[in-house]
């Protein structure tokens, strides 16, 4: 009885500080009690059952016995005497490890960097690919999991915790993972849609529909005629778009059900925790490449294959000289990651207080990259098998002409120019016949014709496989790997959210399952704003500026918190602690100066790439079979101030409210923590700071940081 009258009362403990002061005092007197004889301890009854120890939250471990034990293959593992703390844990590494390479693992490196790839240089590309990867894309990886990991909260709870001032920046956090996870969820739907309509023996995309009259006559649909089958099944079928993003005409009750049955999906999958939910990570964050790998042996072996790829790779060197080709890599490095949500330090939250951040950070990102070459080589070998059919046809129709006209003995330099007037002779009888304008047929020119986004994946790739054998099939596993894909990026993204929110404990009467699923049900109301004639244009507005400057804006403040006000001196002996390896020289210059200066030129290379391109959307014109480009009305202007002005002023919004006494952020519980015992595990001595240290980090021989990289308040000594 007395032991679970004590554990009610440490459940209860959770959210009472003055109870675990009392707690601790019992504790100190119970165990005060236990007469020890001849330094052998007894059998585990009464005050040393496990029971009784102390793992409140707050309560800073000191130890004089080794936290070294001999773990089942000998080597030692790290096992704090007082226990872990109360927050919810991943069940094992490996699930970790498969949800952050399923979050950062997305539907982008699909149907984005293939584009990319051979629209800015084909394998040249790599350069800028992989030098923004080191210079950004680790590093910012890197810190988000080791802050999450050291201070066991959401976005909102760490960055408060860094500075009652920063509350912002975790507030920004979660409005972005919000605005993103509301309409990323439509990508989901679409893919549903898909998936269920290639439950058929003949695709429904593989031919113009046909109009029938009342007679029993037919005819196919002009507006297909005029575009593809691939496009009028997209467009119309699916999207029932509008003529722009202002005339929305009709609901969509098709997209609105596939998104109620996606955003059910998604709470189904998360309501018991993403850390628990063992099974469900482990399907989608390794079926992608399952169906890859299927689609890369039948991509190989097709004709055209290799004209596709050596379409992608053959580098062209000149376009490292243009900065555009710079900036898109940074862009593609940065939302490939899925950096600056929250999501990747909720994850991280989750771990244990010694796990090597350094080596997920490490793995994740790199695997992340091969990905996306691996999907290119992928996309590609099927976008070139595409472009040599859509060539043969070319050729043969244009043969054919041409033998109609002069036989089979013409002389493709001899022929007379479109429009001119020649004399054929057929059956002995001489004619005066135009001649006809001929397509040219150019290779090149339909490897160029790819796409990037939802065009890739519902027009040009469902147009491929409608020339395999056994096409519904394979459209069956090409959308259900897009759907696992965007399926668990969507858990990373709207973990952001619960976390940051039940760190907050704005609803403290709900638990985390019941706050889940009120998230998903008011994202699942709001995203019927894509379920209209103009949604997919509301759509592109979202997924142009929901997420792309807050999240670099966002990114920027948290590498100069770590850097300028947590302590970059403090960081490193924080991830020293948990890791037992201090972070080397170039990731510190990263965070200081590499990163920050990065993040601001990509930001104001795209601010100053819009104001002179301009900005706007591709509209379907049902007359030309095509898409044209529009410019944003007002009002749609309107929406993306609110968009990036609702995700950043969050960020000074709080801090200035702080300076005037207003706490909008009130998160001051420490999080468990066991410094005393890592250092014991780990045997870490005082680091002395290197002279490259001390001139370009302004760290002092004593371990403190001058004026230009201002100290840590004094109360994380007792964090």
């Amino acid at each position: 009885m007395a032991n679970t009258a004590h554990l009610v009362r440490r459940q209860s403990s959770r959210d009472l500080h003055v109870q675990r002061s009392i707690d601790r005092l019992e504790l100190k007197e119970m165990k005060g009690r236990l007469v020890v004889e001849n330094g052998n301890t007894g059998p585990a009854y009464g005050a040393t059952n496990m029971a009784f120890e102390d793992t409140s939250p707050n309560t800073k471990i000191k130890s004089t016995l080794s936290s070294k034990r001999p773990s089942i293959d000998g080597k030692p593992i790290f096992k704090p005497e007082g226990g872990e703390d109360e927050r919810e844990s991943w069940d094992n590494k490996l699930t970790f490890l498969l949800a952050t390479i399923g979050y950062a693992v997305g539907l982008g490196n699909v149907w984005r960097f293939p584009y990319l790839a051979q629209k800015n240089g084909g394998g040249a590309f790599l350069i800028p690919y992989f030098v923004m990867l080191a210079i950004e894309g680790i590093p910012i990886f890197y810190l988000e999991l080791a802050i999450g990991q050291r201070l066991r909260k959401g976005a909102i709870g760490v960055w408060s915790q860094v500075s009652p001032y920063l509350g912002g920046i975790g507030i920004s956090s979660a409005v972005v993972s919000f605005n993103v996870a509301l309409y990323y969820n439509t990508i989901i739907a679409w893919c549903l849609f898909y998936f269920a309509q290639s439950f058929q023996s003949e695709l429904p995309w593989s031919e113009c529909p046909k109009v029938h009259f009342p007679n029993g006559t037919y005819i196919l649909d002009p507006e297909c005629m005029v575009s593809s089958p691939t496009q009028h099944f997209w467009y119309r079928t699916t999207l029932m778009v509008s003529e722009d993003i202002s005339t929305p005409e009709v609901f969509n009750w098709k997209i609105a059900l596939a998104l109620v049955l996606s955003w059910t999906l998604v709470y189904l999958c998360m309501m018991k925790g993403i850390a628990s939910s063992n099974l469900i990570v482990y399907i989608t964050a390794t079926f992608p490449y399952m169906v890859l790998i299927i689609f890369f042996f039948r991509g190989i072996t097709l004709k055209g294959a290799y004209d596709g790829l050596h379409h992608l790779f053959t580098p062209k060197w000149h376009t490292l000289l243009d900065p555009v080709v710079w900036l898109e890599a940074g862009t593609q490095i940065f939302f490939s990651l899925g950096l600056a949500f929250g999501g990747l330090i909720a994850f991280s939250s989750y771990n244990p207080v010694n796990n090597n951040c350094f080596r997920d950070a490490i793995t994740v990102s790199l695997t992340n990259c091969f990905t996306s070459m691996f999907a290119g080589i992928v996309v590609f070998s099927i976008i070139g098998f595409k472009a040599t059919m859509i060539y043969d046809k070319c050729l043969d129709l244009r043969n054919t002409t041409l033998t109609n006209l002069f036989g089979p003995d013409y002389n493709e330099r001899d022929l007379p120019p479109a429009g001119s007037f020649i004399n054929v002779t057929v059956k002995n009888v001489t004619k005066s016949l135009m001649m006809p304008e001929l397509e040219v047929c150019d290779l090149e020119r339909e490897l160029d014709n790819s796409a990037s986004g939802t065009g890739l994946a519902f027009i040009i790739f469902t147009e491929a496989i409608n020339q395999f054998p056994g096409a519904p099939l394979w459209a069956i596993l090409f959308f259900l790997m897009l759907f696992t894909l965007g399926i668990d990026s969507q858990f990373g993204t709207l973990e952001g959210v619960v976390s940051s929110v039940s760190d907050m404990k704005l609803f403290p009467n709900m638990s985390k399952q019941q706050l889940t699923g009120a998230i998903c049900g008011v994202c699942c109301v709001l995203s019927m704003i894509f379920a209209h004639g103009a949604g997919s244009y509301v759509f592109v507005l979202f997924d142009n500026f929901a997420g792309n400057f807050p999240l670099l804006i966002i990114a920027f403040f948290e590498c100069i918190s770590v850097s300028y006000i947590y302590g970059l001196n403090k960081f490193a002996d924080d991830i020293e602690m948990m890791t037992g390896s201090r972070p080397g020289f170039y990731w510190m210059l990263c965070w200081k100066y590499l990163s920050p200066l990065a993040m601001i030129s990509i930001l104001v290379a795209s601010i100053i790439e819009i104001a002179t391109k301009g900005s706007g959307y591709s509209a379907w014109s049902s007359i030309k079979g095509e898409t044209e480009w529009h410019q944003w009305p007002s009002w749609a202007i309107v929406l993306i101030l609110v968009l990036l002005l609702a995700s950043t002023l969050w960020i000074p919004g709080v801090a200035i409210a702080r300076l005037f006494g207003i706490v909008v952020v009130d998160d001051s519980e420490k999080a468990w923590f066991p410094a005393d015992e890592l250092k014991d595990f780990h045997g870490i001595m005082p680091h002395e700071p290197t002279p490259a240290e001390q001139l370009l980090f302004c760290i002092r021989p004593d371990g403190s940081e001058g004026f230009c990289c201002a100290t840590a308040p004094d109360d994380f000594d007792d964090l």
